[in-house]
């Protein structure tokens, strides 16, 4: 115990936490007086001794798992070893701000990337709302048949497991029969249903095609259009993608993505991430008075912008799909479900059961990742079980 309790409270960079639990463990699982070490233990001596050691015992324990989330933390790494994640992504005030795509490349004629069939690879988590709407927008336009497709594994893993000074996680690539994956805190074991490894250039991190392509700015984001031809990254900032893959642009449905993106979509990321009170409840009144104007749209309209489905009802749904699941306890956004809003549930309903944005639908995945991949959020990885799934109950809107 005297050994595992100094583990635990060296605060010197680089000491790998698991020491710590292993030499826990030992204590724990010792005999006699032996020690975590094999040491001479003193004796313990009637109840107040026992309970010096439990107390004892738990600060360590406590030490070690708050020790394993910092490591975790770029503010405590160098800066060459940063991790780059949303949680990382605020101002001064504890708001979250997203920081642009950095890979912008168009498929255009005369372009150094020219529109091909069999080209092009798209590299997506069904768990992330925006590779999500690059993947409806596929099947929309029918064009996974010239656009090849892999599926990561939900739970984020250690991209550089073999290297102890480098704590990144981020996005795995598995076969749906490979063995289950836990969380990077070692608790829950997610299967890989719904996986589809990477046949192009058989990475087994999203990080690795961006080191491929010469990008080591740490944060190793989804989706990625890949080139086959010039094996790099064509783009990774999802509404590119979305514009790519459909030509049909729609003035109205821009000025919408104007407040649904930083309101609701965003949205919700403000509220789950915000480290204020102050940014927090910024974020959660704009987001809900968003949502009241949503409902009062669909309460006249079939779709945002009348009665065509545009990409602005695809930029919505990818939020308002996980909104109740994920978001009301995860994000703290519990003002109101999307279920107990009678016109958005419905219009929900509806696009849901569009064949080919329901094959961009994941809600295991989902639920999966938010779950599972963020230590300081939800260190045990325990994946809620969640209500009814109303979105496959019948819909009615069109009637309108």
């Amino acid at each position: 115990l005297d050994r595992a309790e100094a583990l635990t409270v060296d605060q010197s960079q680089g000491r790998d936490v698991e020491v710590a639990f292993v030499s826990l463990a030992a204590a724990l699982g010792g005999a006699g007086n032996q020690g975590a070490a094999g040491e001479e233990r003193r004796p313990s001596s009637g109840a107040l001794s026992v309970l010096e050691d439990r107390r004892r015992l738990n600060v360590a324990l406590t030490r070690a798992r708050s020790k394993l989330v910092v490591l975790g933390d770029p503010r405590r790494m160098r800066d060459t070893q940063a991790l780059q994640t949303a949680l990382e992504e605020m101002d001064t005030k504890g708001a979250f701000v997203r920081k642009d795509a950095v890979h912008r490349h168009w498929i255009k004629k005369g372009s150094r990337f020219e529109p091909e069939a069999d080209r092009y690879h798209l590299y997506v988590s069904l768990a992330c709302p925006w590779a999500s709407r690059c993947v409806a927008a596929l099947y929309l336009k029918g064009l996974d048949k010239a656009v090849g497709l892999s599926v990561v594994h939900p739970t984020w893993q250690r991209t550089r497991p073999d290297d102890e000074n480098d704590a990144h996680t981020g996005w795995a690539f598995a076969s749906p029969d490979d063995p289950p994956k836990k969380s990077t805190t070692g608790f829950n074991s997610i299967d890989c249903e719904g996986c589809i490894p990477d046949p192009i250039n058989h990475a087994k991190f999203v990080r690795d095609l961006y080191e491929l392509a010469n990008d080591t700015g740490g944060k190793y984001s989804v989706p990625v259009l890949w080139d086959k031809k010039e094996k790099t990254i064509v783009n990774n900032e999802s509404s590119d993608i979305l514009r790519m893959f459909n030509r049909d642009v729609c003035h109205v449905a821009h000025e919408i993505n104007e407040w649904v993106y930083p309101n609701i979509n965003n949205g919700v990321y403000k509220c789950g991430f915000a480290q204020t009170q102050e940014a927090y409840d910024e974020a959660f009144e704009s987001l809900f008075e968003a949502l009241d104007k949503v409902e009062n749209i669909l309460s006249s309209n079939r779709y945002l912008t009348g009665s065509q489905l545009t990409e602005a009802d695809i930029r919505l749904f990818v939020t308002l799909i996980r909104f109740d699941e994920i978001y009301v306890v995860y994000f703290k956004t519990n003002k109101q479900r999307i279920q107990d809003y009678p016109h958005i549930s419905n219009y929900v309903r509806e696009l849901y059961q569009m064949e080919p944005i329901r094959k961009s639908v994941s809600v295991l995945h989902c639920k999966r990742h938010y779950y599972t991949s963020h230590p300081r959020l939800n260190y045990y990885a325990i994946i809620p079980r969640g209500g009814e799934a109303w979105w496959e109950e019948s819909h009615n809107r069109d009637k309108m």
